[in-house]
């Protein structure tokens, strides 16, 4: 349950922009469950208790966050911290799964071998499978919900003078476009940007689509735009072969005749650019990759940060994905906030900004979704983690249930769970529960047997107390309405990987080596895919070695605290080509399945290759 709701600023309704003839109203595009987004927005926003998982560096007022981004506002406009500048990238409602490449890495004694043979590892040798990371699949109803309340709650946190950029493509950029007149205020809207780029396939009978749109907003009349810091010399331009002039003092001009007037353009001018950015994807090779599916390019995003924020400046980034915008707005000496909700993200920008050498805390809101990596996986598994349900849903049972249970007493019991990948169905309110009472459970009148009994799970839960009064008010039938905490189930299955270690002290230096590694969920997904590579003619299979090391990413010892939030003392990063990080500084050294410190250990953190961390104290 949150902590409490926010309220959400009084502010008039801007905007004069008209959807299918619909006049305005309280909203502008009028659609499905859009009383329930207005229900939401006037209840405020969600503020949840957070968790300080790691301090990274000196302190700072650089936040990373791993949450939502309804959950984040909460919490910065709680601290009363204002934002200067906005980019997001939020899913593109495309239908796509996105899912992260996971690289078995080179076992240390095997990688020894390799080192002293001074043989080369080769890419394509590299053992890999897929781990999905979420899954941009909605209905536009619902996502035009979603984006309309985080949009609402984005705006509670900018300055007064502040930006926002919100990229898209074309599935759904020109319906977020009027969401934006509406919040935002047409009188706002500053540019539509067209990001252009050559990467992609190539169509046979339509133009092939090249481009994405980035739409620029300011919260008002008032905001920073920089043309200098992102001026293009004029030189750059082609002037159809005009003749190159010289002035008395030497600069390069050509010159343009209009109405009588003579008009001088100098090749040093500064010009800013035009609203179509030729700017390439990442290449395979390009050092800046890390292998995130939605990685931008940095050129991109400092752009965008170098023309809409000054030094000193916080730039926020609500889908942080890769974390470009946090490192780009670093490089820039600009604070930063990452916020997303896949511990991959998480992990991914960790890296990078340790890397960088930024300072930053890393926290986590306790919103009841961060039970797995993310929530699209926690989706995959609850079919497996509820007991006796079956997706396979009868006719009669329409698609608001997740399956049903088949018991001796009740028979066939319907069974709802939300689905964690629009978190606009996390809470259990009154408006969800009514759904419920007065609608589904009236529904079975076309099954084909008795239902007696339904089961509702549920995330979060406004007020129990008050969700069963409403049930006990209201429910008109004879079905008994049972609720539960999905968070009991899956808490339940959690499984923590184990490791065996050794901790070896000589004077000052404390080592401490990794005998055995061992991960029961990379186990079932090594063995999930060995099984399908069974099927092919030439499958190619994964096998893990004994003490399993190939298996570890990531390895850090806290030397400070033993327990609380982590203070990395010293750390190593295995890259997918073997090749260690330590302290965040890159070398061309295999990891031997060692890790040292000064000062003595007292924790041992070890992530694995698909994200999983265990944490272990140190005797």
């Amino acid at each position: 349950m949150p902590i409490r709701y926010i309220p959400y600023d009084k502010v008039p309704v801007k905007g004069q922009a008209i959807l299918n003839n619909i006049t305005r109203s309280q909203r502008l595009l009028s659609y499905k469950d859009n009383d329930k987004v207005y229900e939401r927005i006037i209840r405020g926003i969600p503020y949840y208790e957070l968790k300080e998982l790691e301090q990274v560096g000196e302190k700072s007022e650089n936040l990373v966050i791993r949450g939502e981004c309804l959950s984040a506002c909460a919490y910065l406009k709680e601290q009363n911290i204002k934002i200067d500048l906005v980019y997001i990238d939020p899913p593109f409602a495309s239908g796509a799964d996105y899912a992260k490449k996971v690289y078995i890495r080179k076992n240390p004694a095997l990688a020894e071998k390799i080192k002293k043979a001074e043989q080369k590892m080769d890419m394509e040798e590299l053992v890999a499978f897929e781990e999905k990371m979420y899954g941009d699949i909605w209905s536009k109803e619902d996502y035009l919900n979603w984006m309309y309340e985080n949009l609402m709650a984005i705006k509670e946190v900018m300055s007064d003078t502040a930006s926002i950029y919100v990229h898209l493509d074309w599935h759904i950029g020109h319906y977020v476009k009027i969401l934006m007149d509406e919040v935002f205020g047409e009188e706002n809207f500053r540019n539509e940007i067209v990001w252009h780029y050559q990467s992609g396939g190539r169509q046979e009978n339509l133009f092939s689509k090249k481009h994405d749109n980035i739409y620029f907003y300011s919260k008002s009349d008032k905001w920073i735009f920089n043309s200098d810091d992102v001026g293009e010399l004029r030189g750059s331009e082609k002037r159809n072969n005009m003749k190159k002039e010289f002035d008395e003092n030497g600069r390069a001009f050509v010159s343009i005749k209009s109405n009588g007037k003579i008009y001088k353009y100098y090749e040093d001018e500064l010009i800013t650019p035009a609203d179509v950015w030729n700017i390439s994807h990442i290449q395979q090779k390009d050092p800046q990759r890390v292998d995130y599916a939605t990685q931008k390019p940095n050129s991109l995003l400092e752009r965008i940060i170098k023309a809409s924020s000054n030094k000193g400046m916080i730039v926020a980034d609500f889908f942080g994905g890769s974390g470009v915008t946090a490192k780009v707005a670093n490089d820039l000496g600009r604070r930063f906030i990452h916020c997303d909700i896949g511990i991959n993200s998480i992990q991914t920008v960790r890296d990078r900004l340790k890397e960088a050498k930024a300072d930053f805390k890393i926290l986590e809101v306790q919103d009841g979704l961060n039970l797995f990596r993310n929530p699209i996986q926690t989706m995959d598994k609850l079919a497996s983690l509820i007991d006796g349900l079956n997706t396979k849903k009868p006719e009669g049972i329409n698609s608001f249930w997740f399956g049903t249970i088949t018991n001796s007493k009740y028979g066939t019991i319907p069974v709802y769970a939300p689905d964690l990948r629009d978190s606009t169905k996390k809470v259990l309110d009154i408006v969800a529960i009514n759904e419920v009472i007065n609608k589904e459970i009236h529904n079975f009148d076309t099954f084909n047997g008795e239902v007696k009994k339904v089961i509702i799970y549920y995330v979060d839960i406004i007020d129990i107390d008050e969700i069963e009064k409403f049930i006990k008010d209201n429910n008109q039938t004879l079905i008994e309405v049972e609720l539960k905490d999905l968070k009991q189930v899956l808490d339940f299955v959690v499984v923590d990987d184990k490791v065996e270690f050794n901790l070896n002290e000589d004077g000052l230096f404390y080592e401490v080596e990794i005998e055995s590694f061992y991960s029961d969920r990379l186990k079932q997904k090594i063995d999930e895919y060995n099984s399908k590579q069974a099927l092919k003619a030439n499958g190619s299979y994964i096998s893990i070695s004994e003490n399993g090391l190939e298996l570890v990413e990531y390895i850090s010892l806290d030397c400070t605290n033993d327990s609380g939030a982590w203070q990395s003392d010293s750390e190593i990063k295995i890259d997918k080509n073997g090749f260690v990080s330590i302290d965040g500084t890159k070398t061309k050294e295999f990891w031997n399945g060692k890790i040292s410190s000064n000062t003595k250990p007292k924790r041992l953190k070890i992530r694995n290759i698909a994200g999983d961390e265990i944490i272990v104290i140190i005797n």
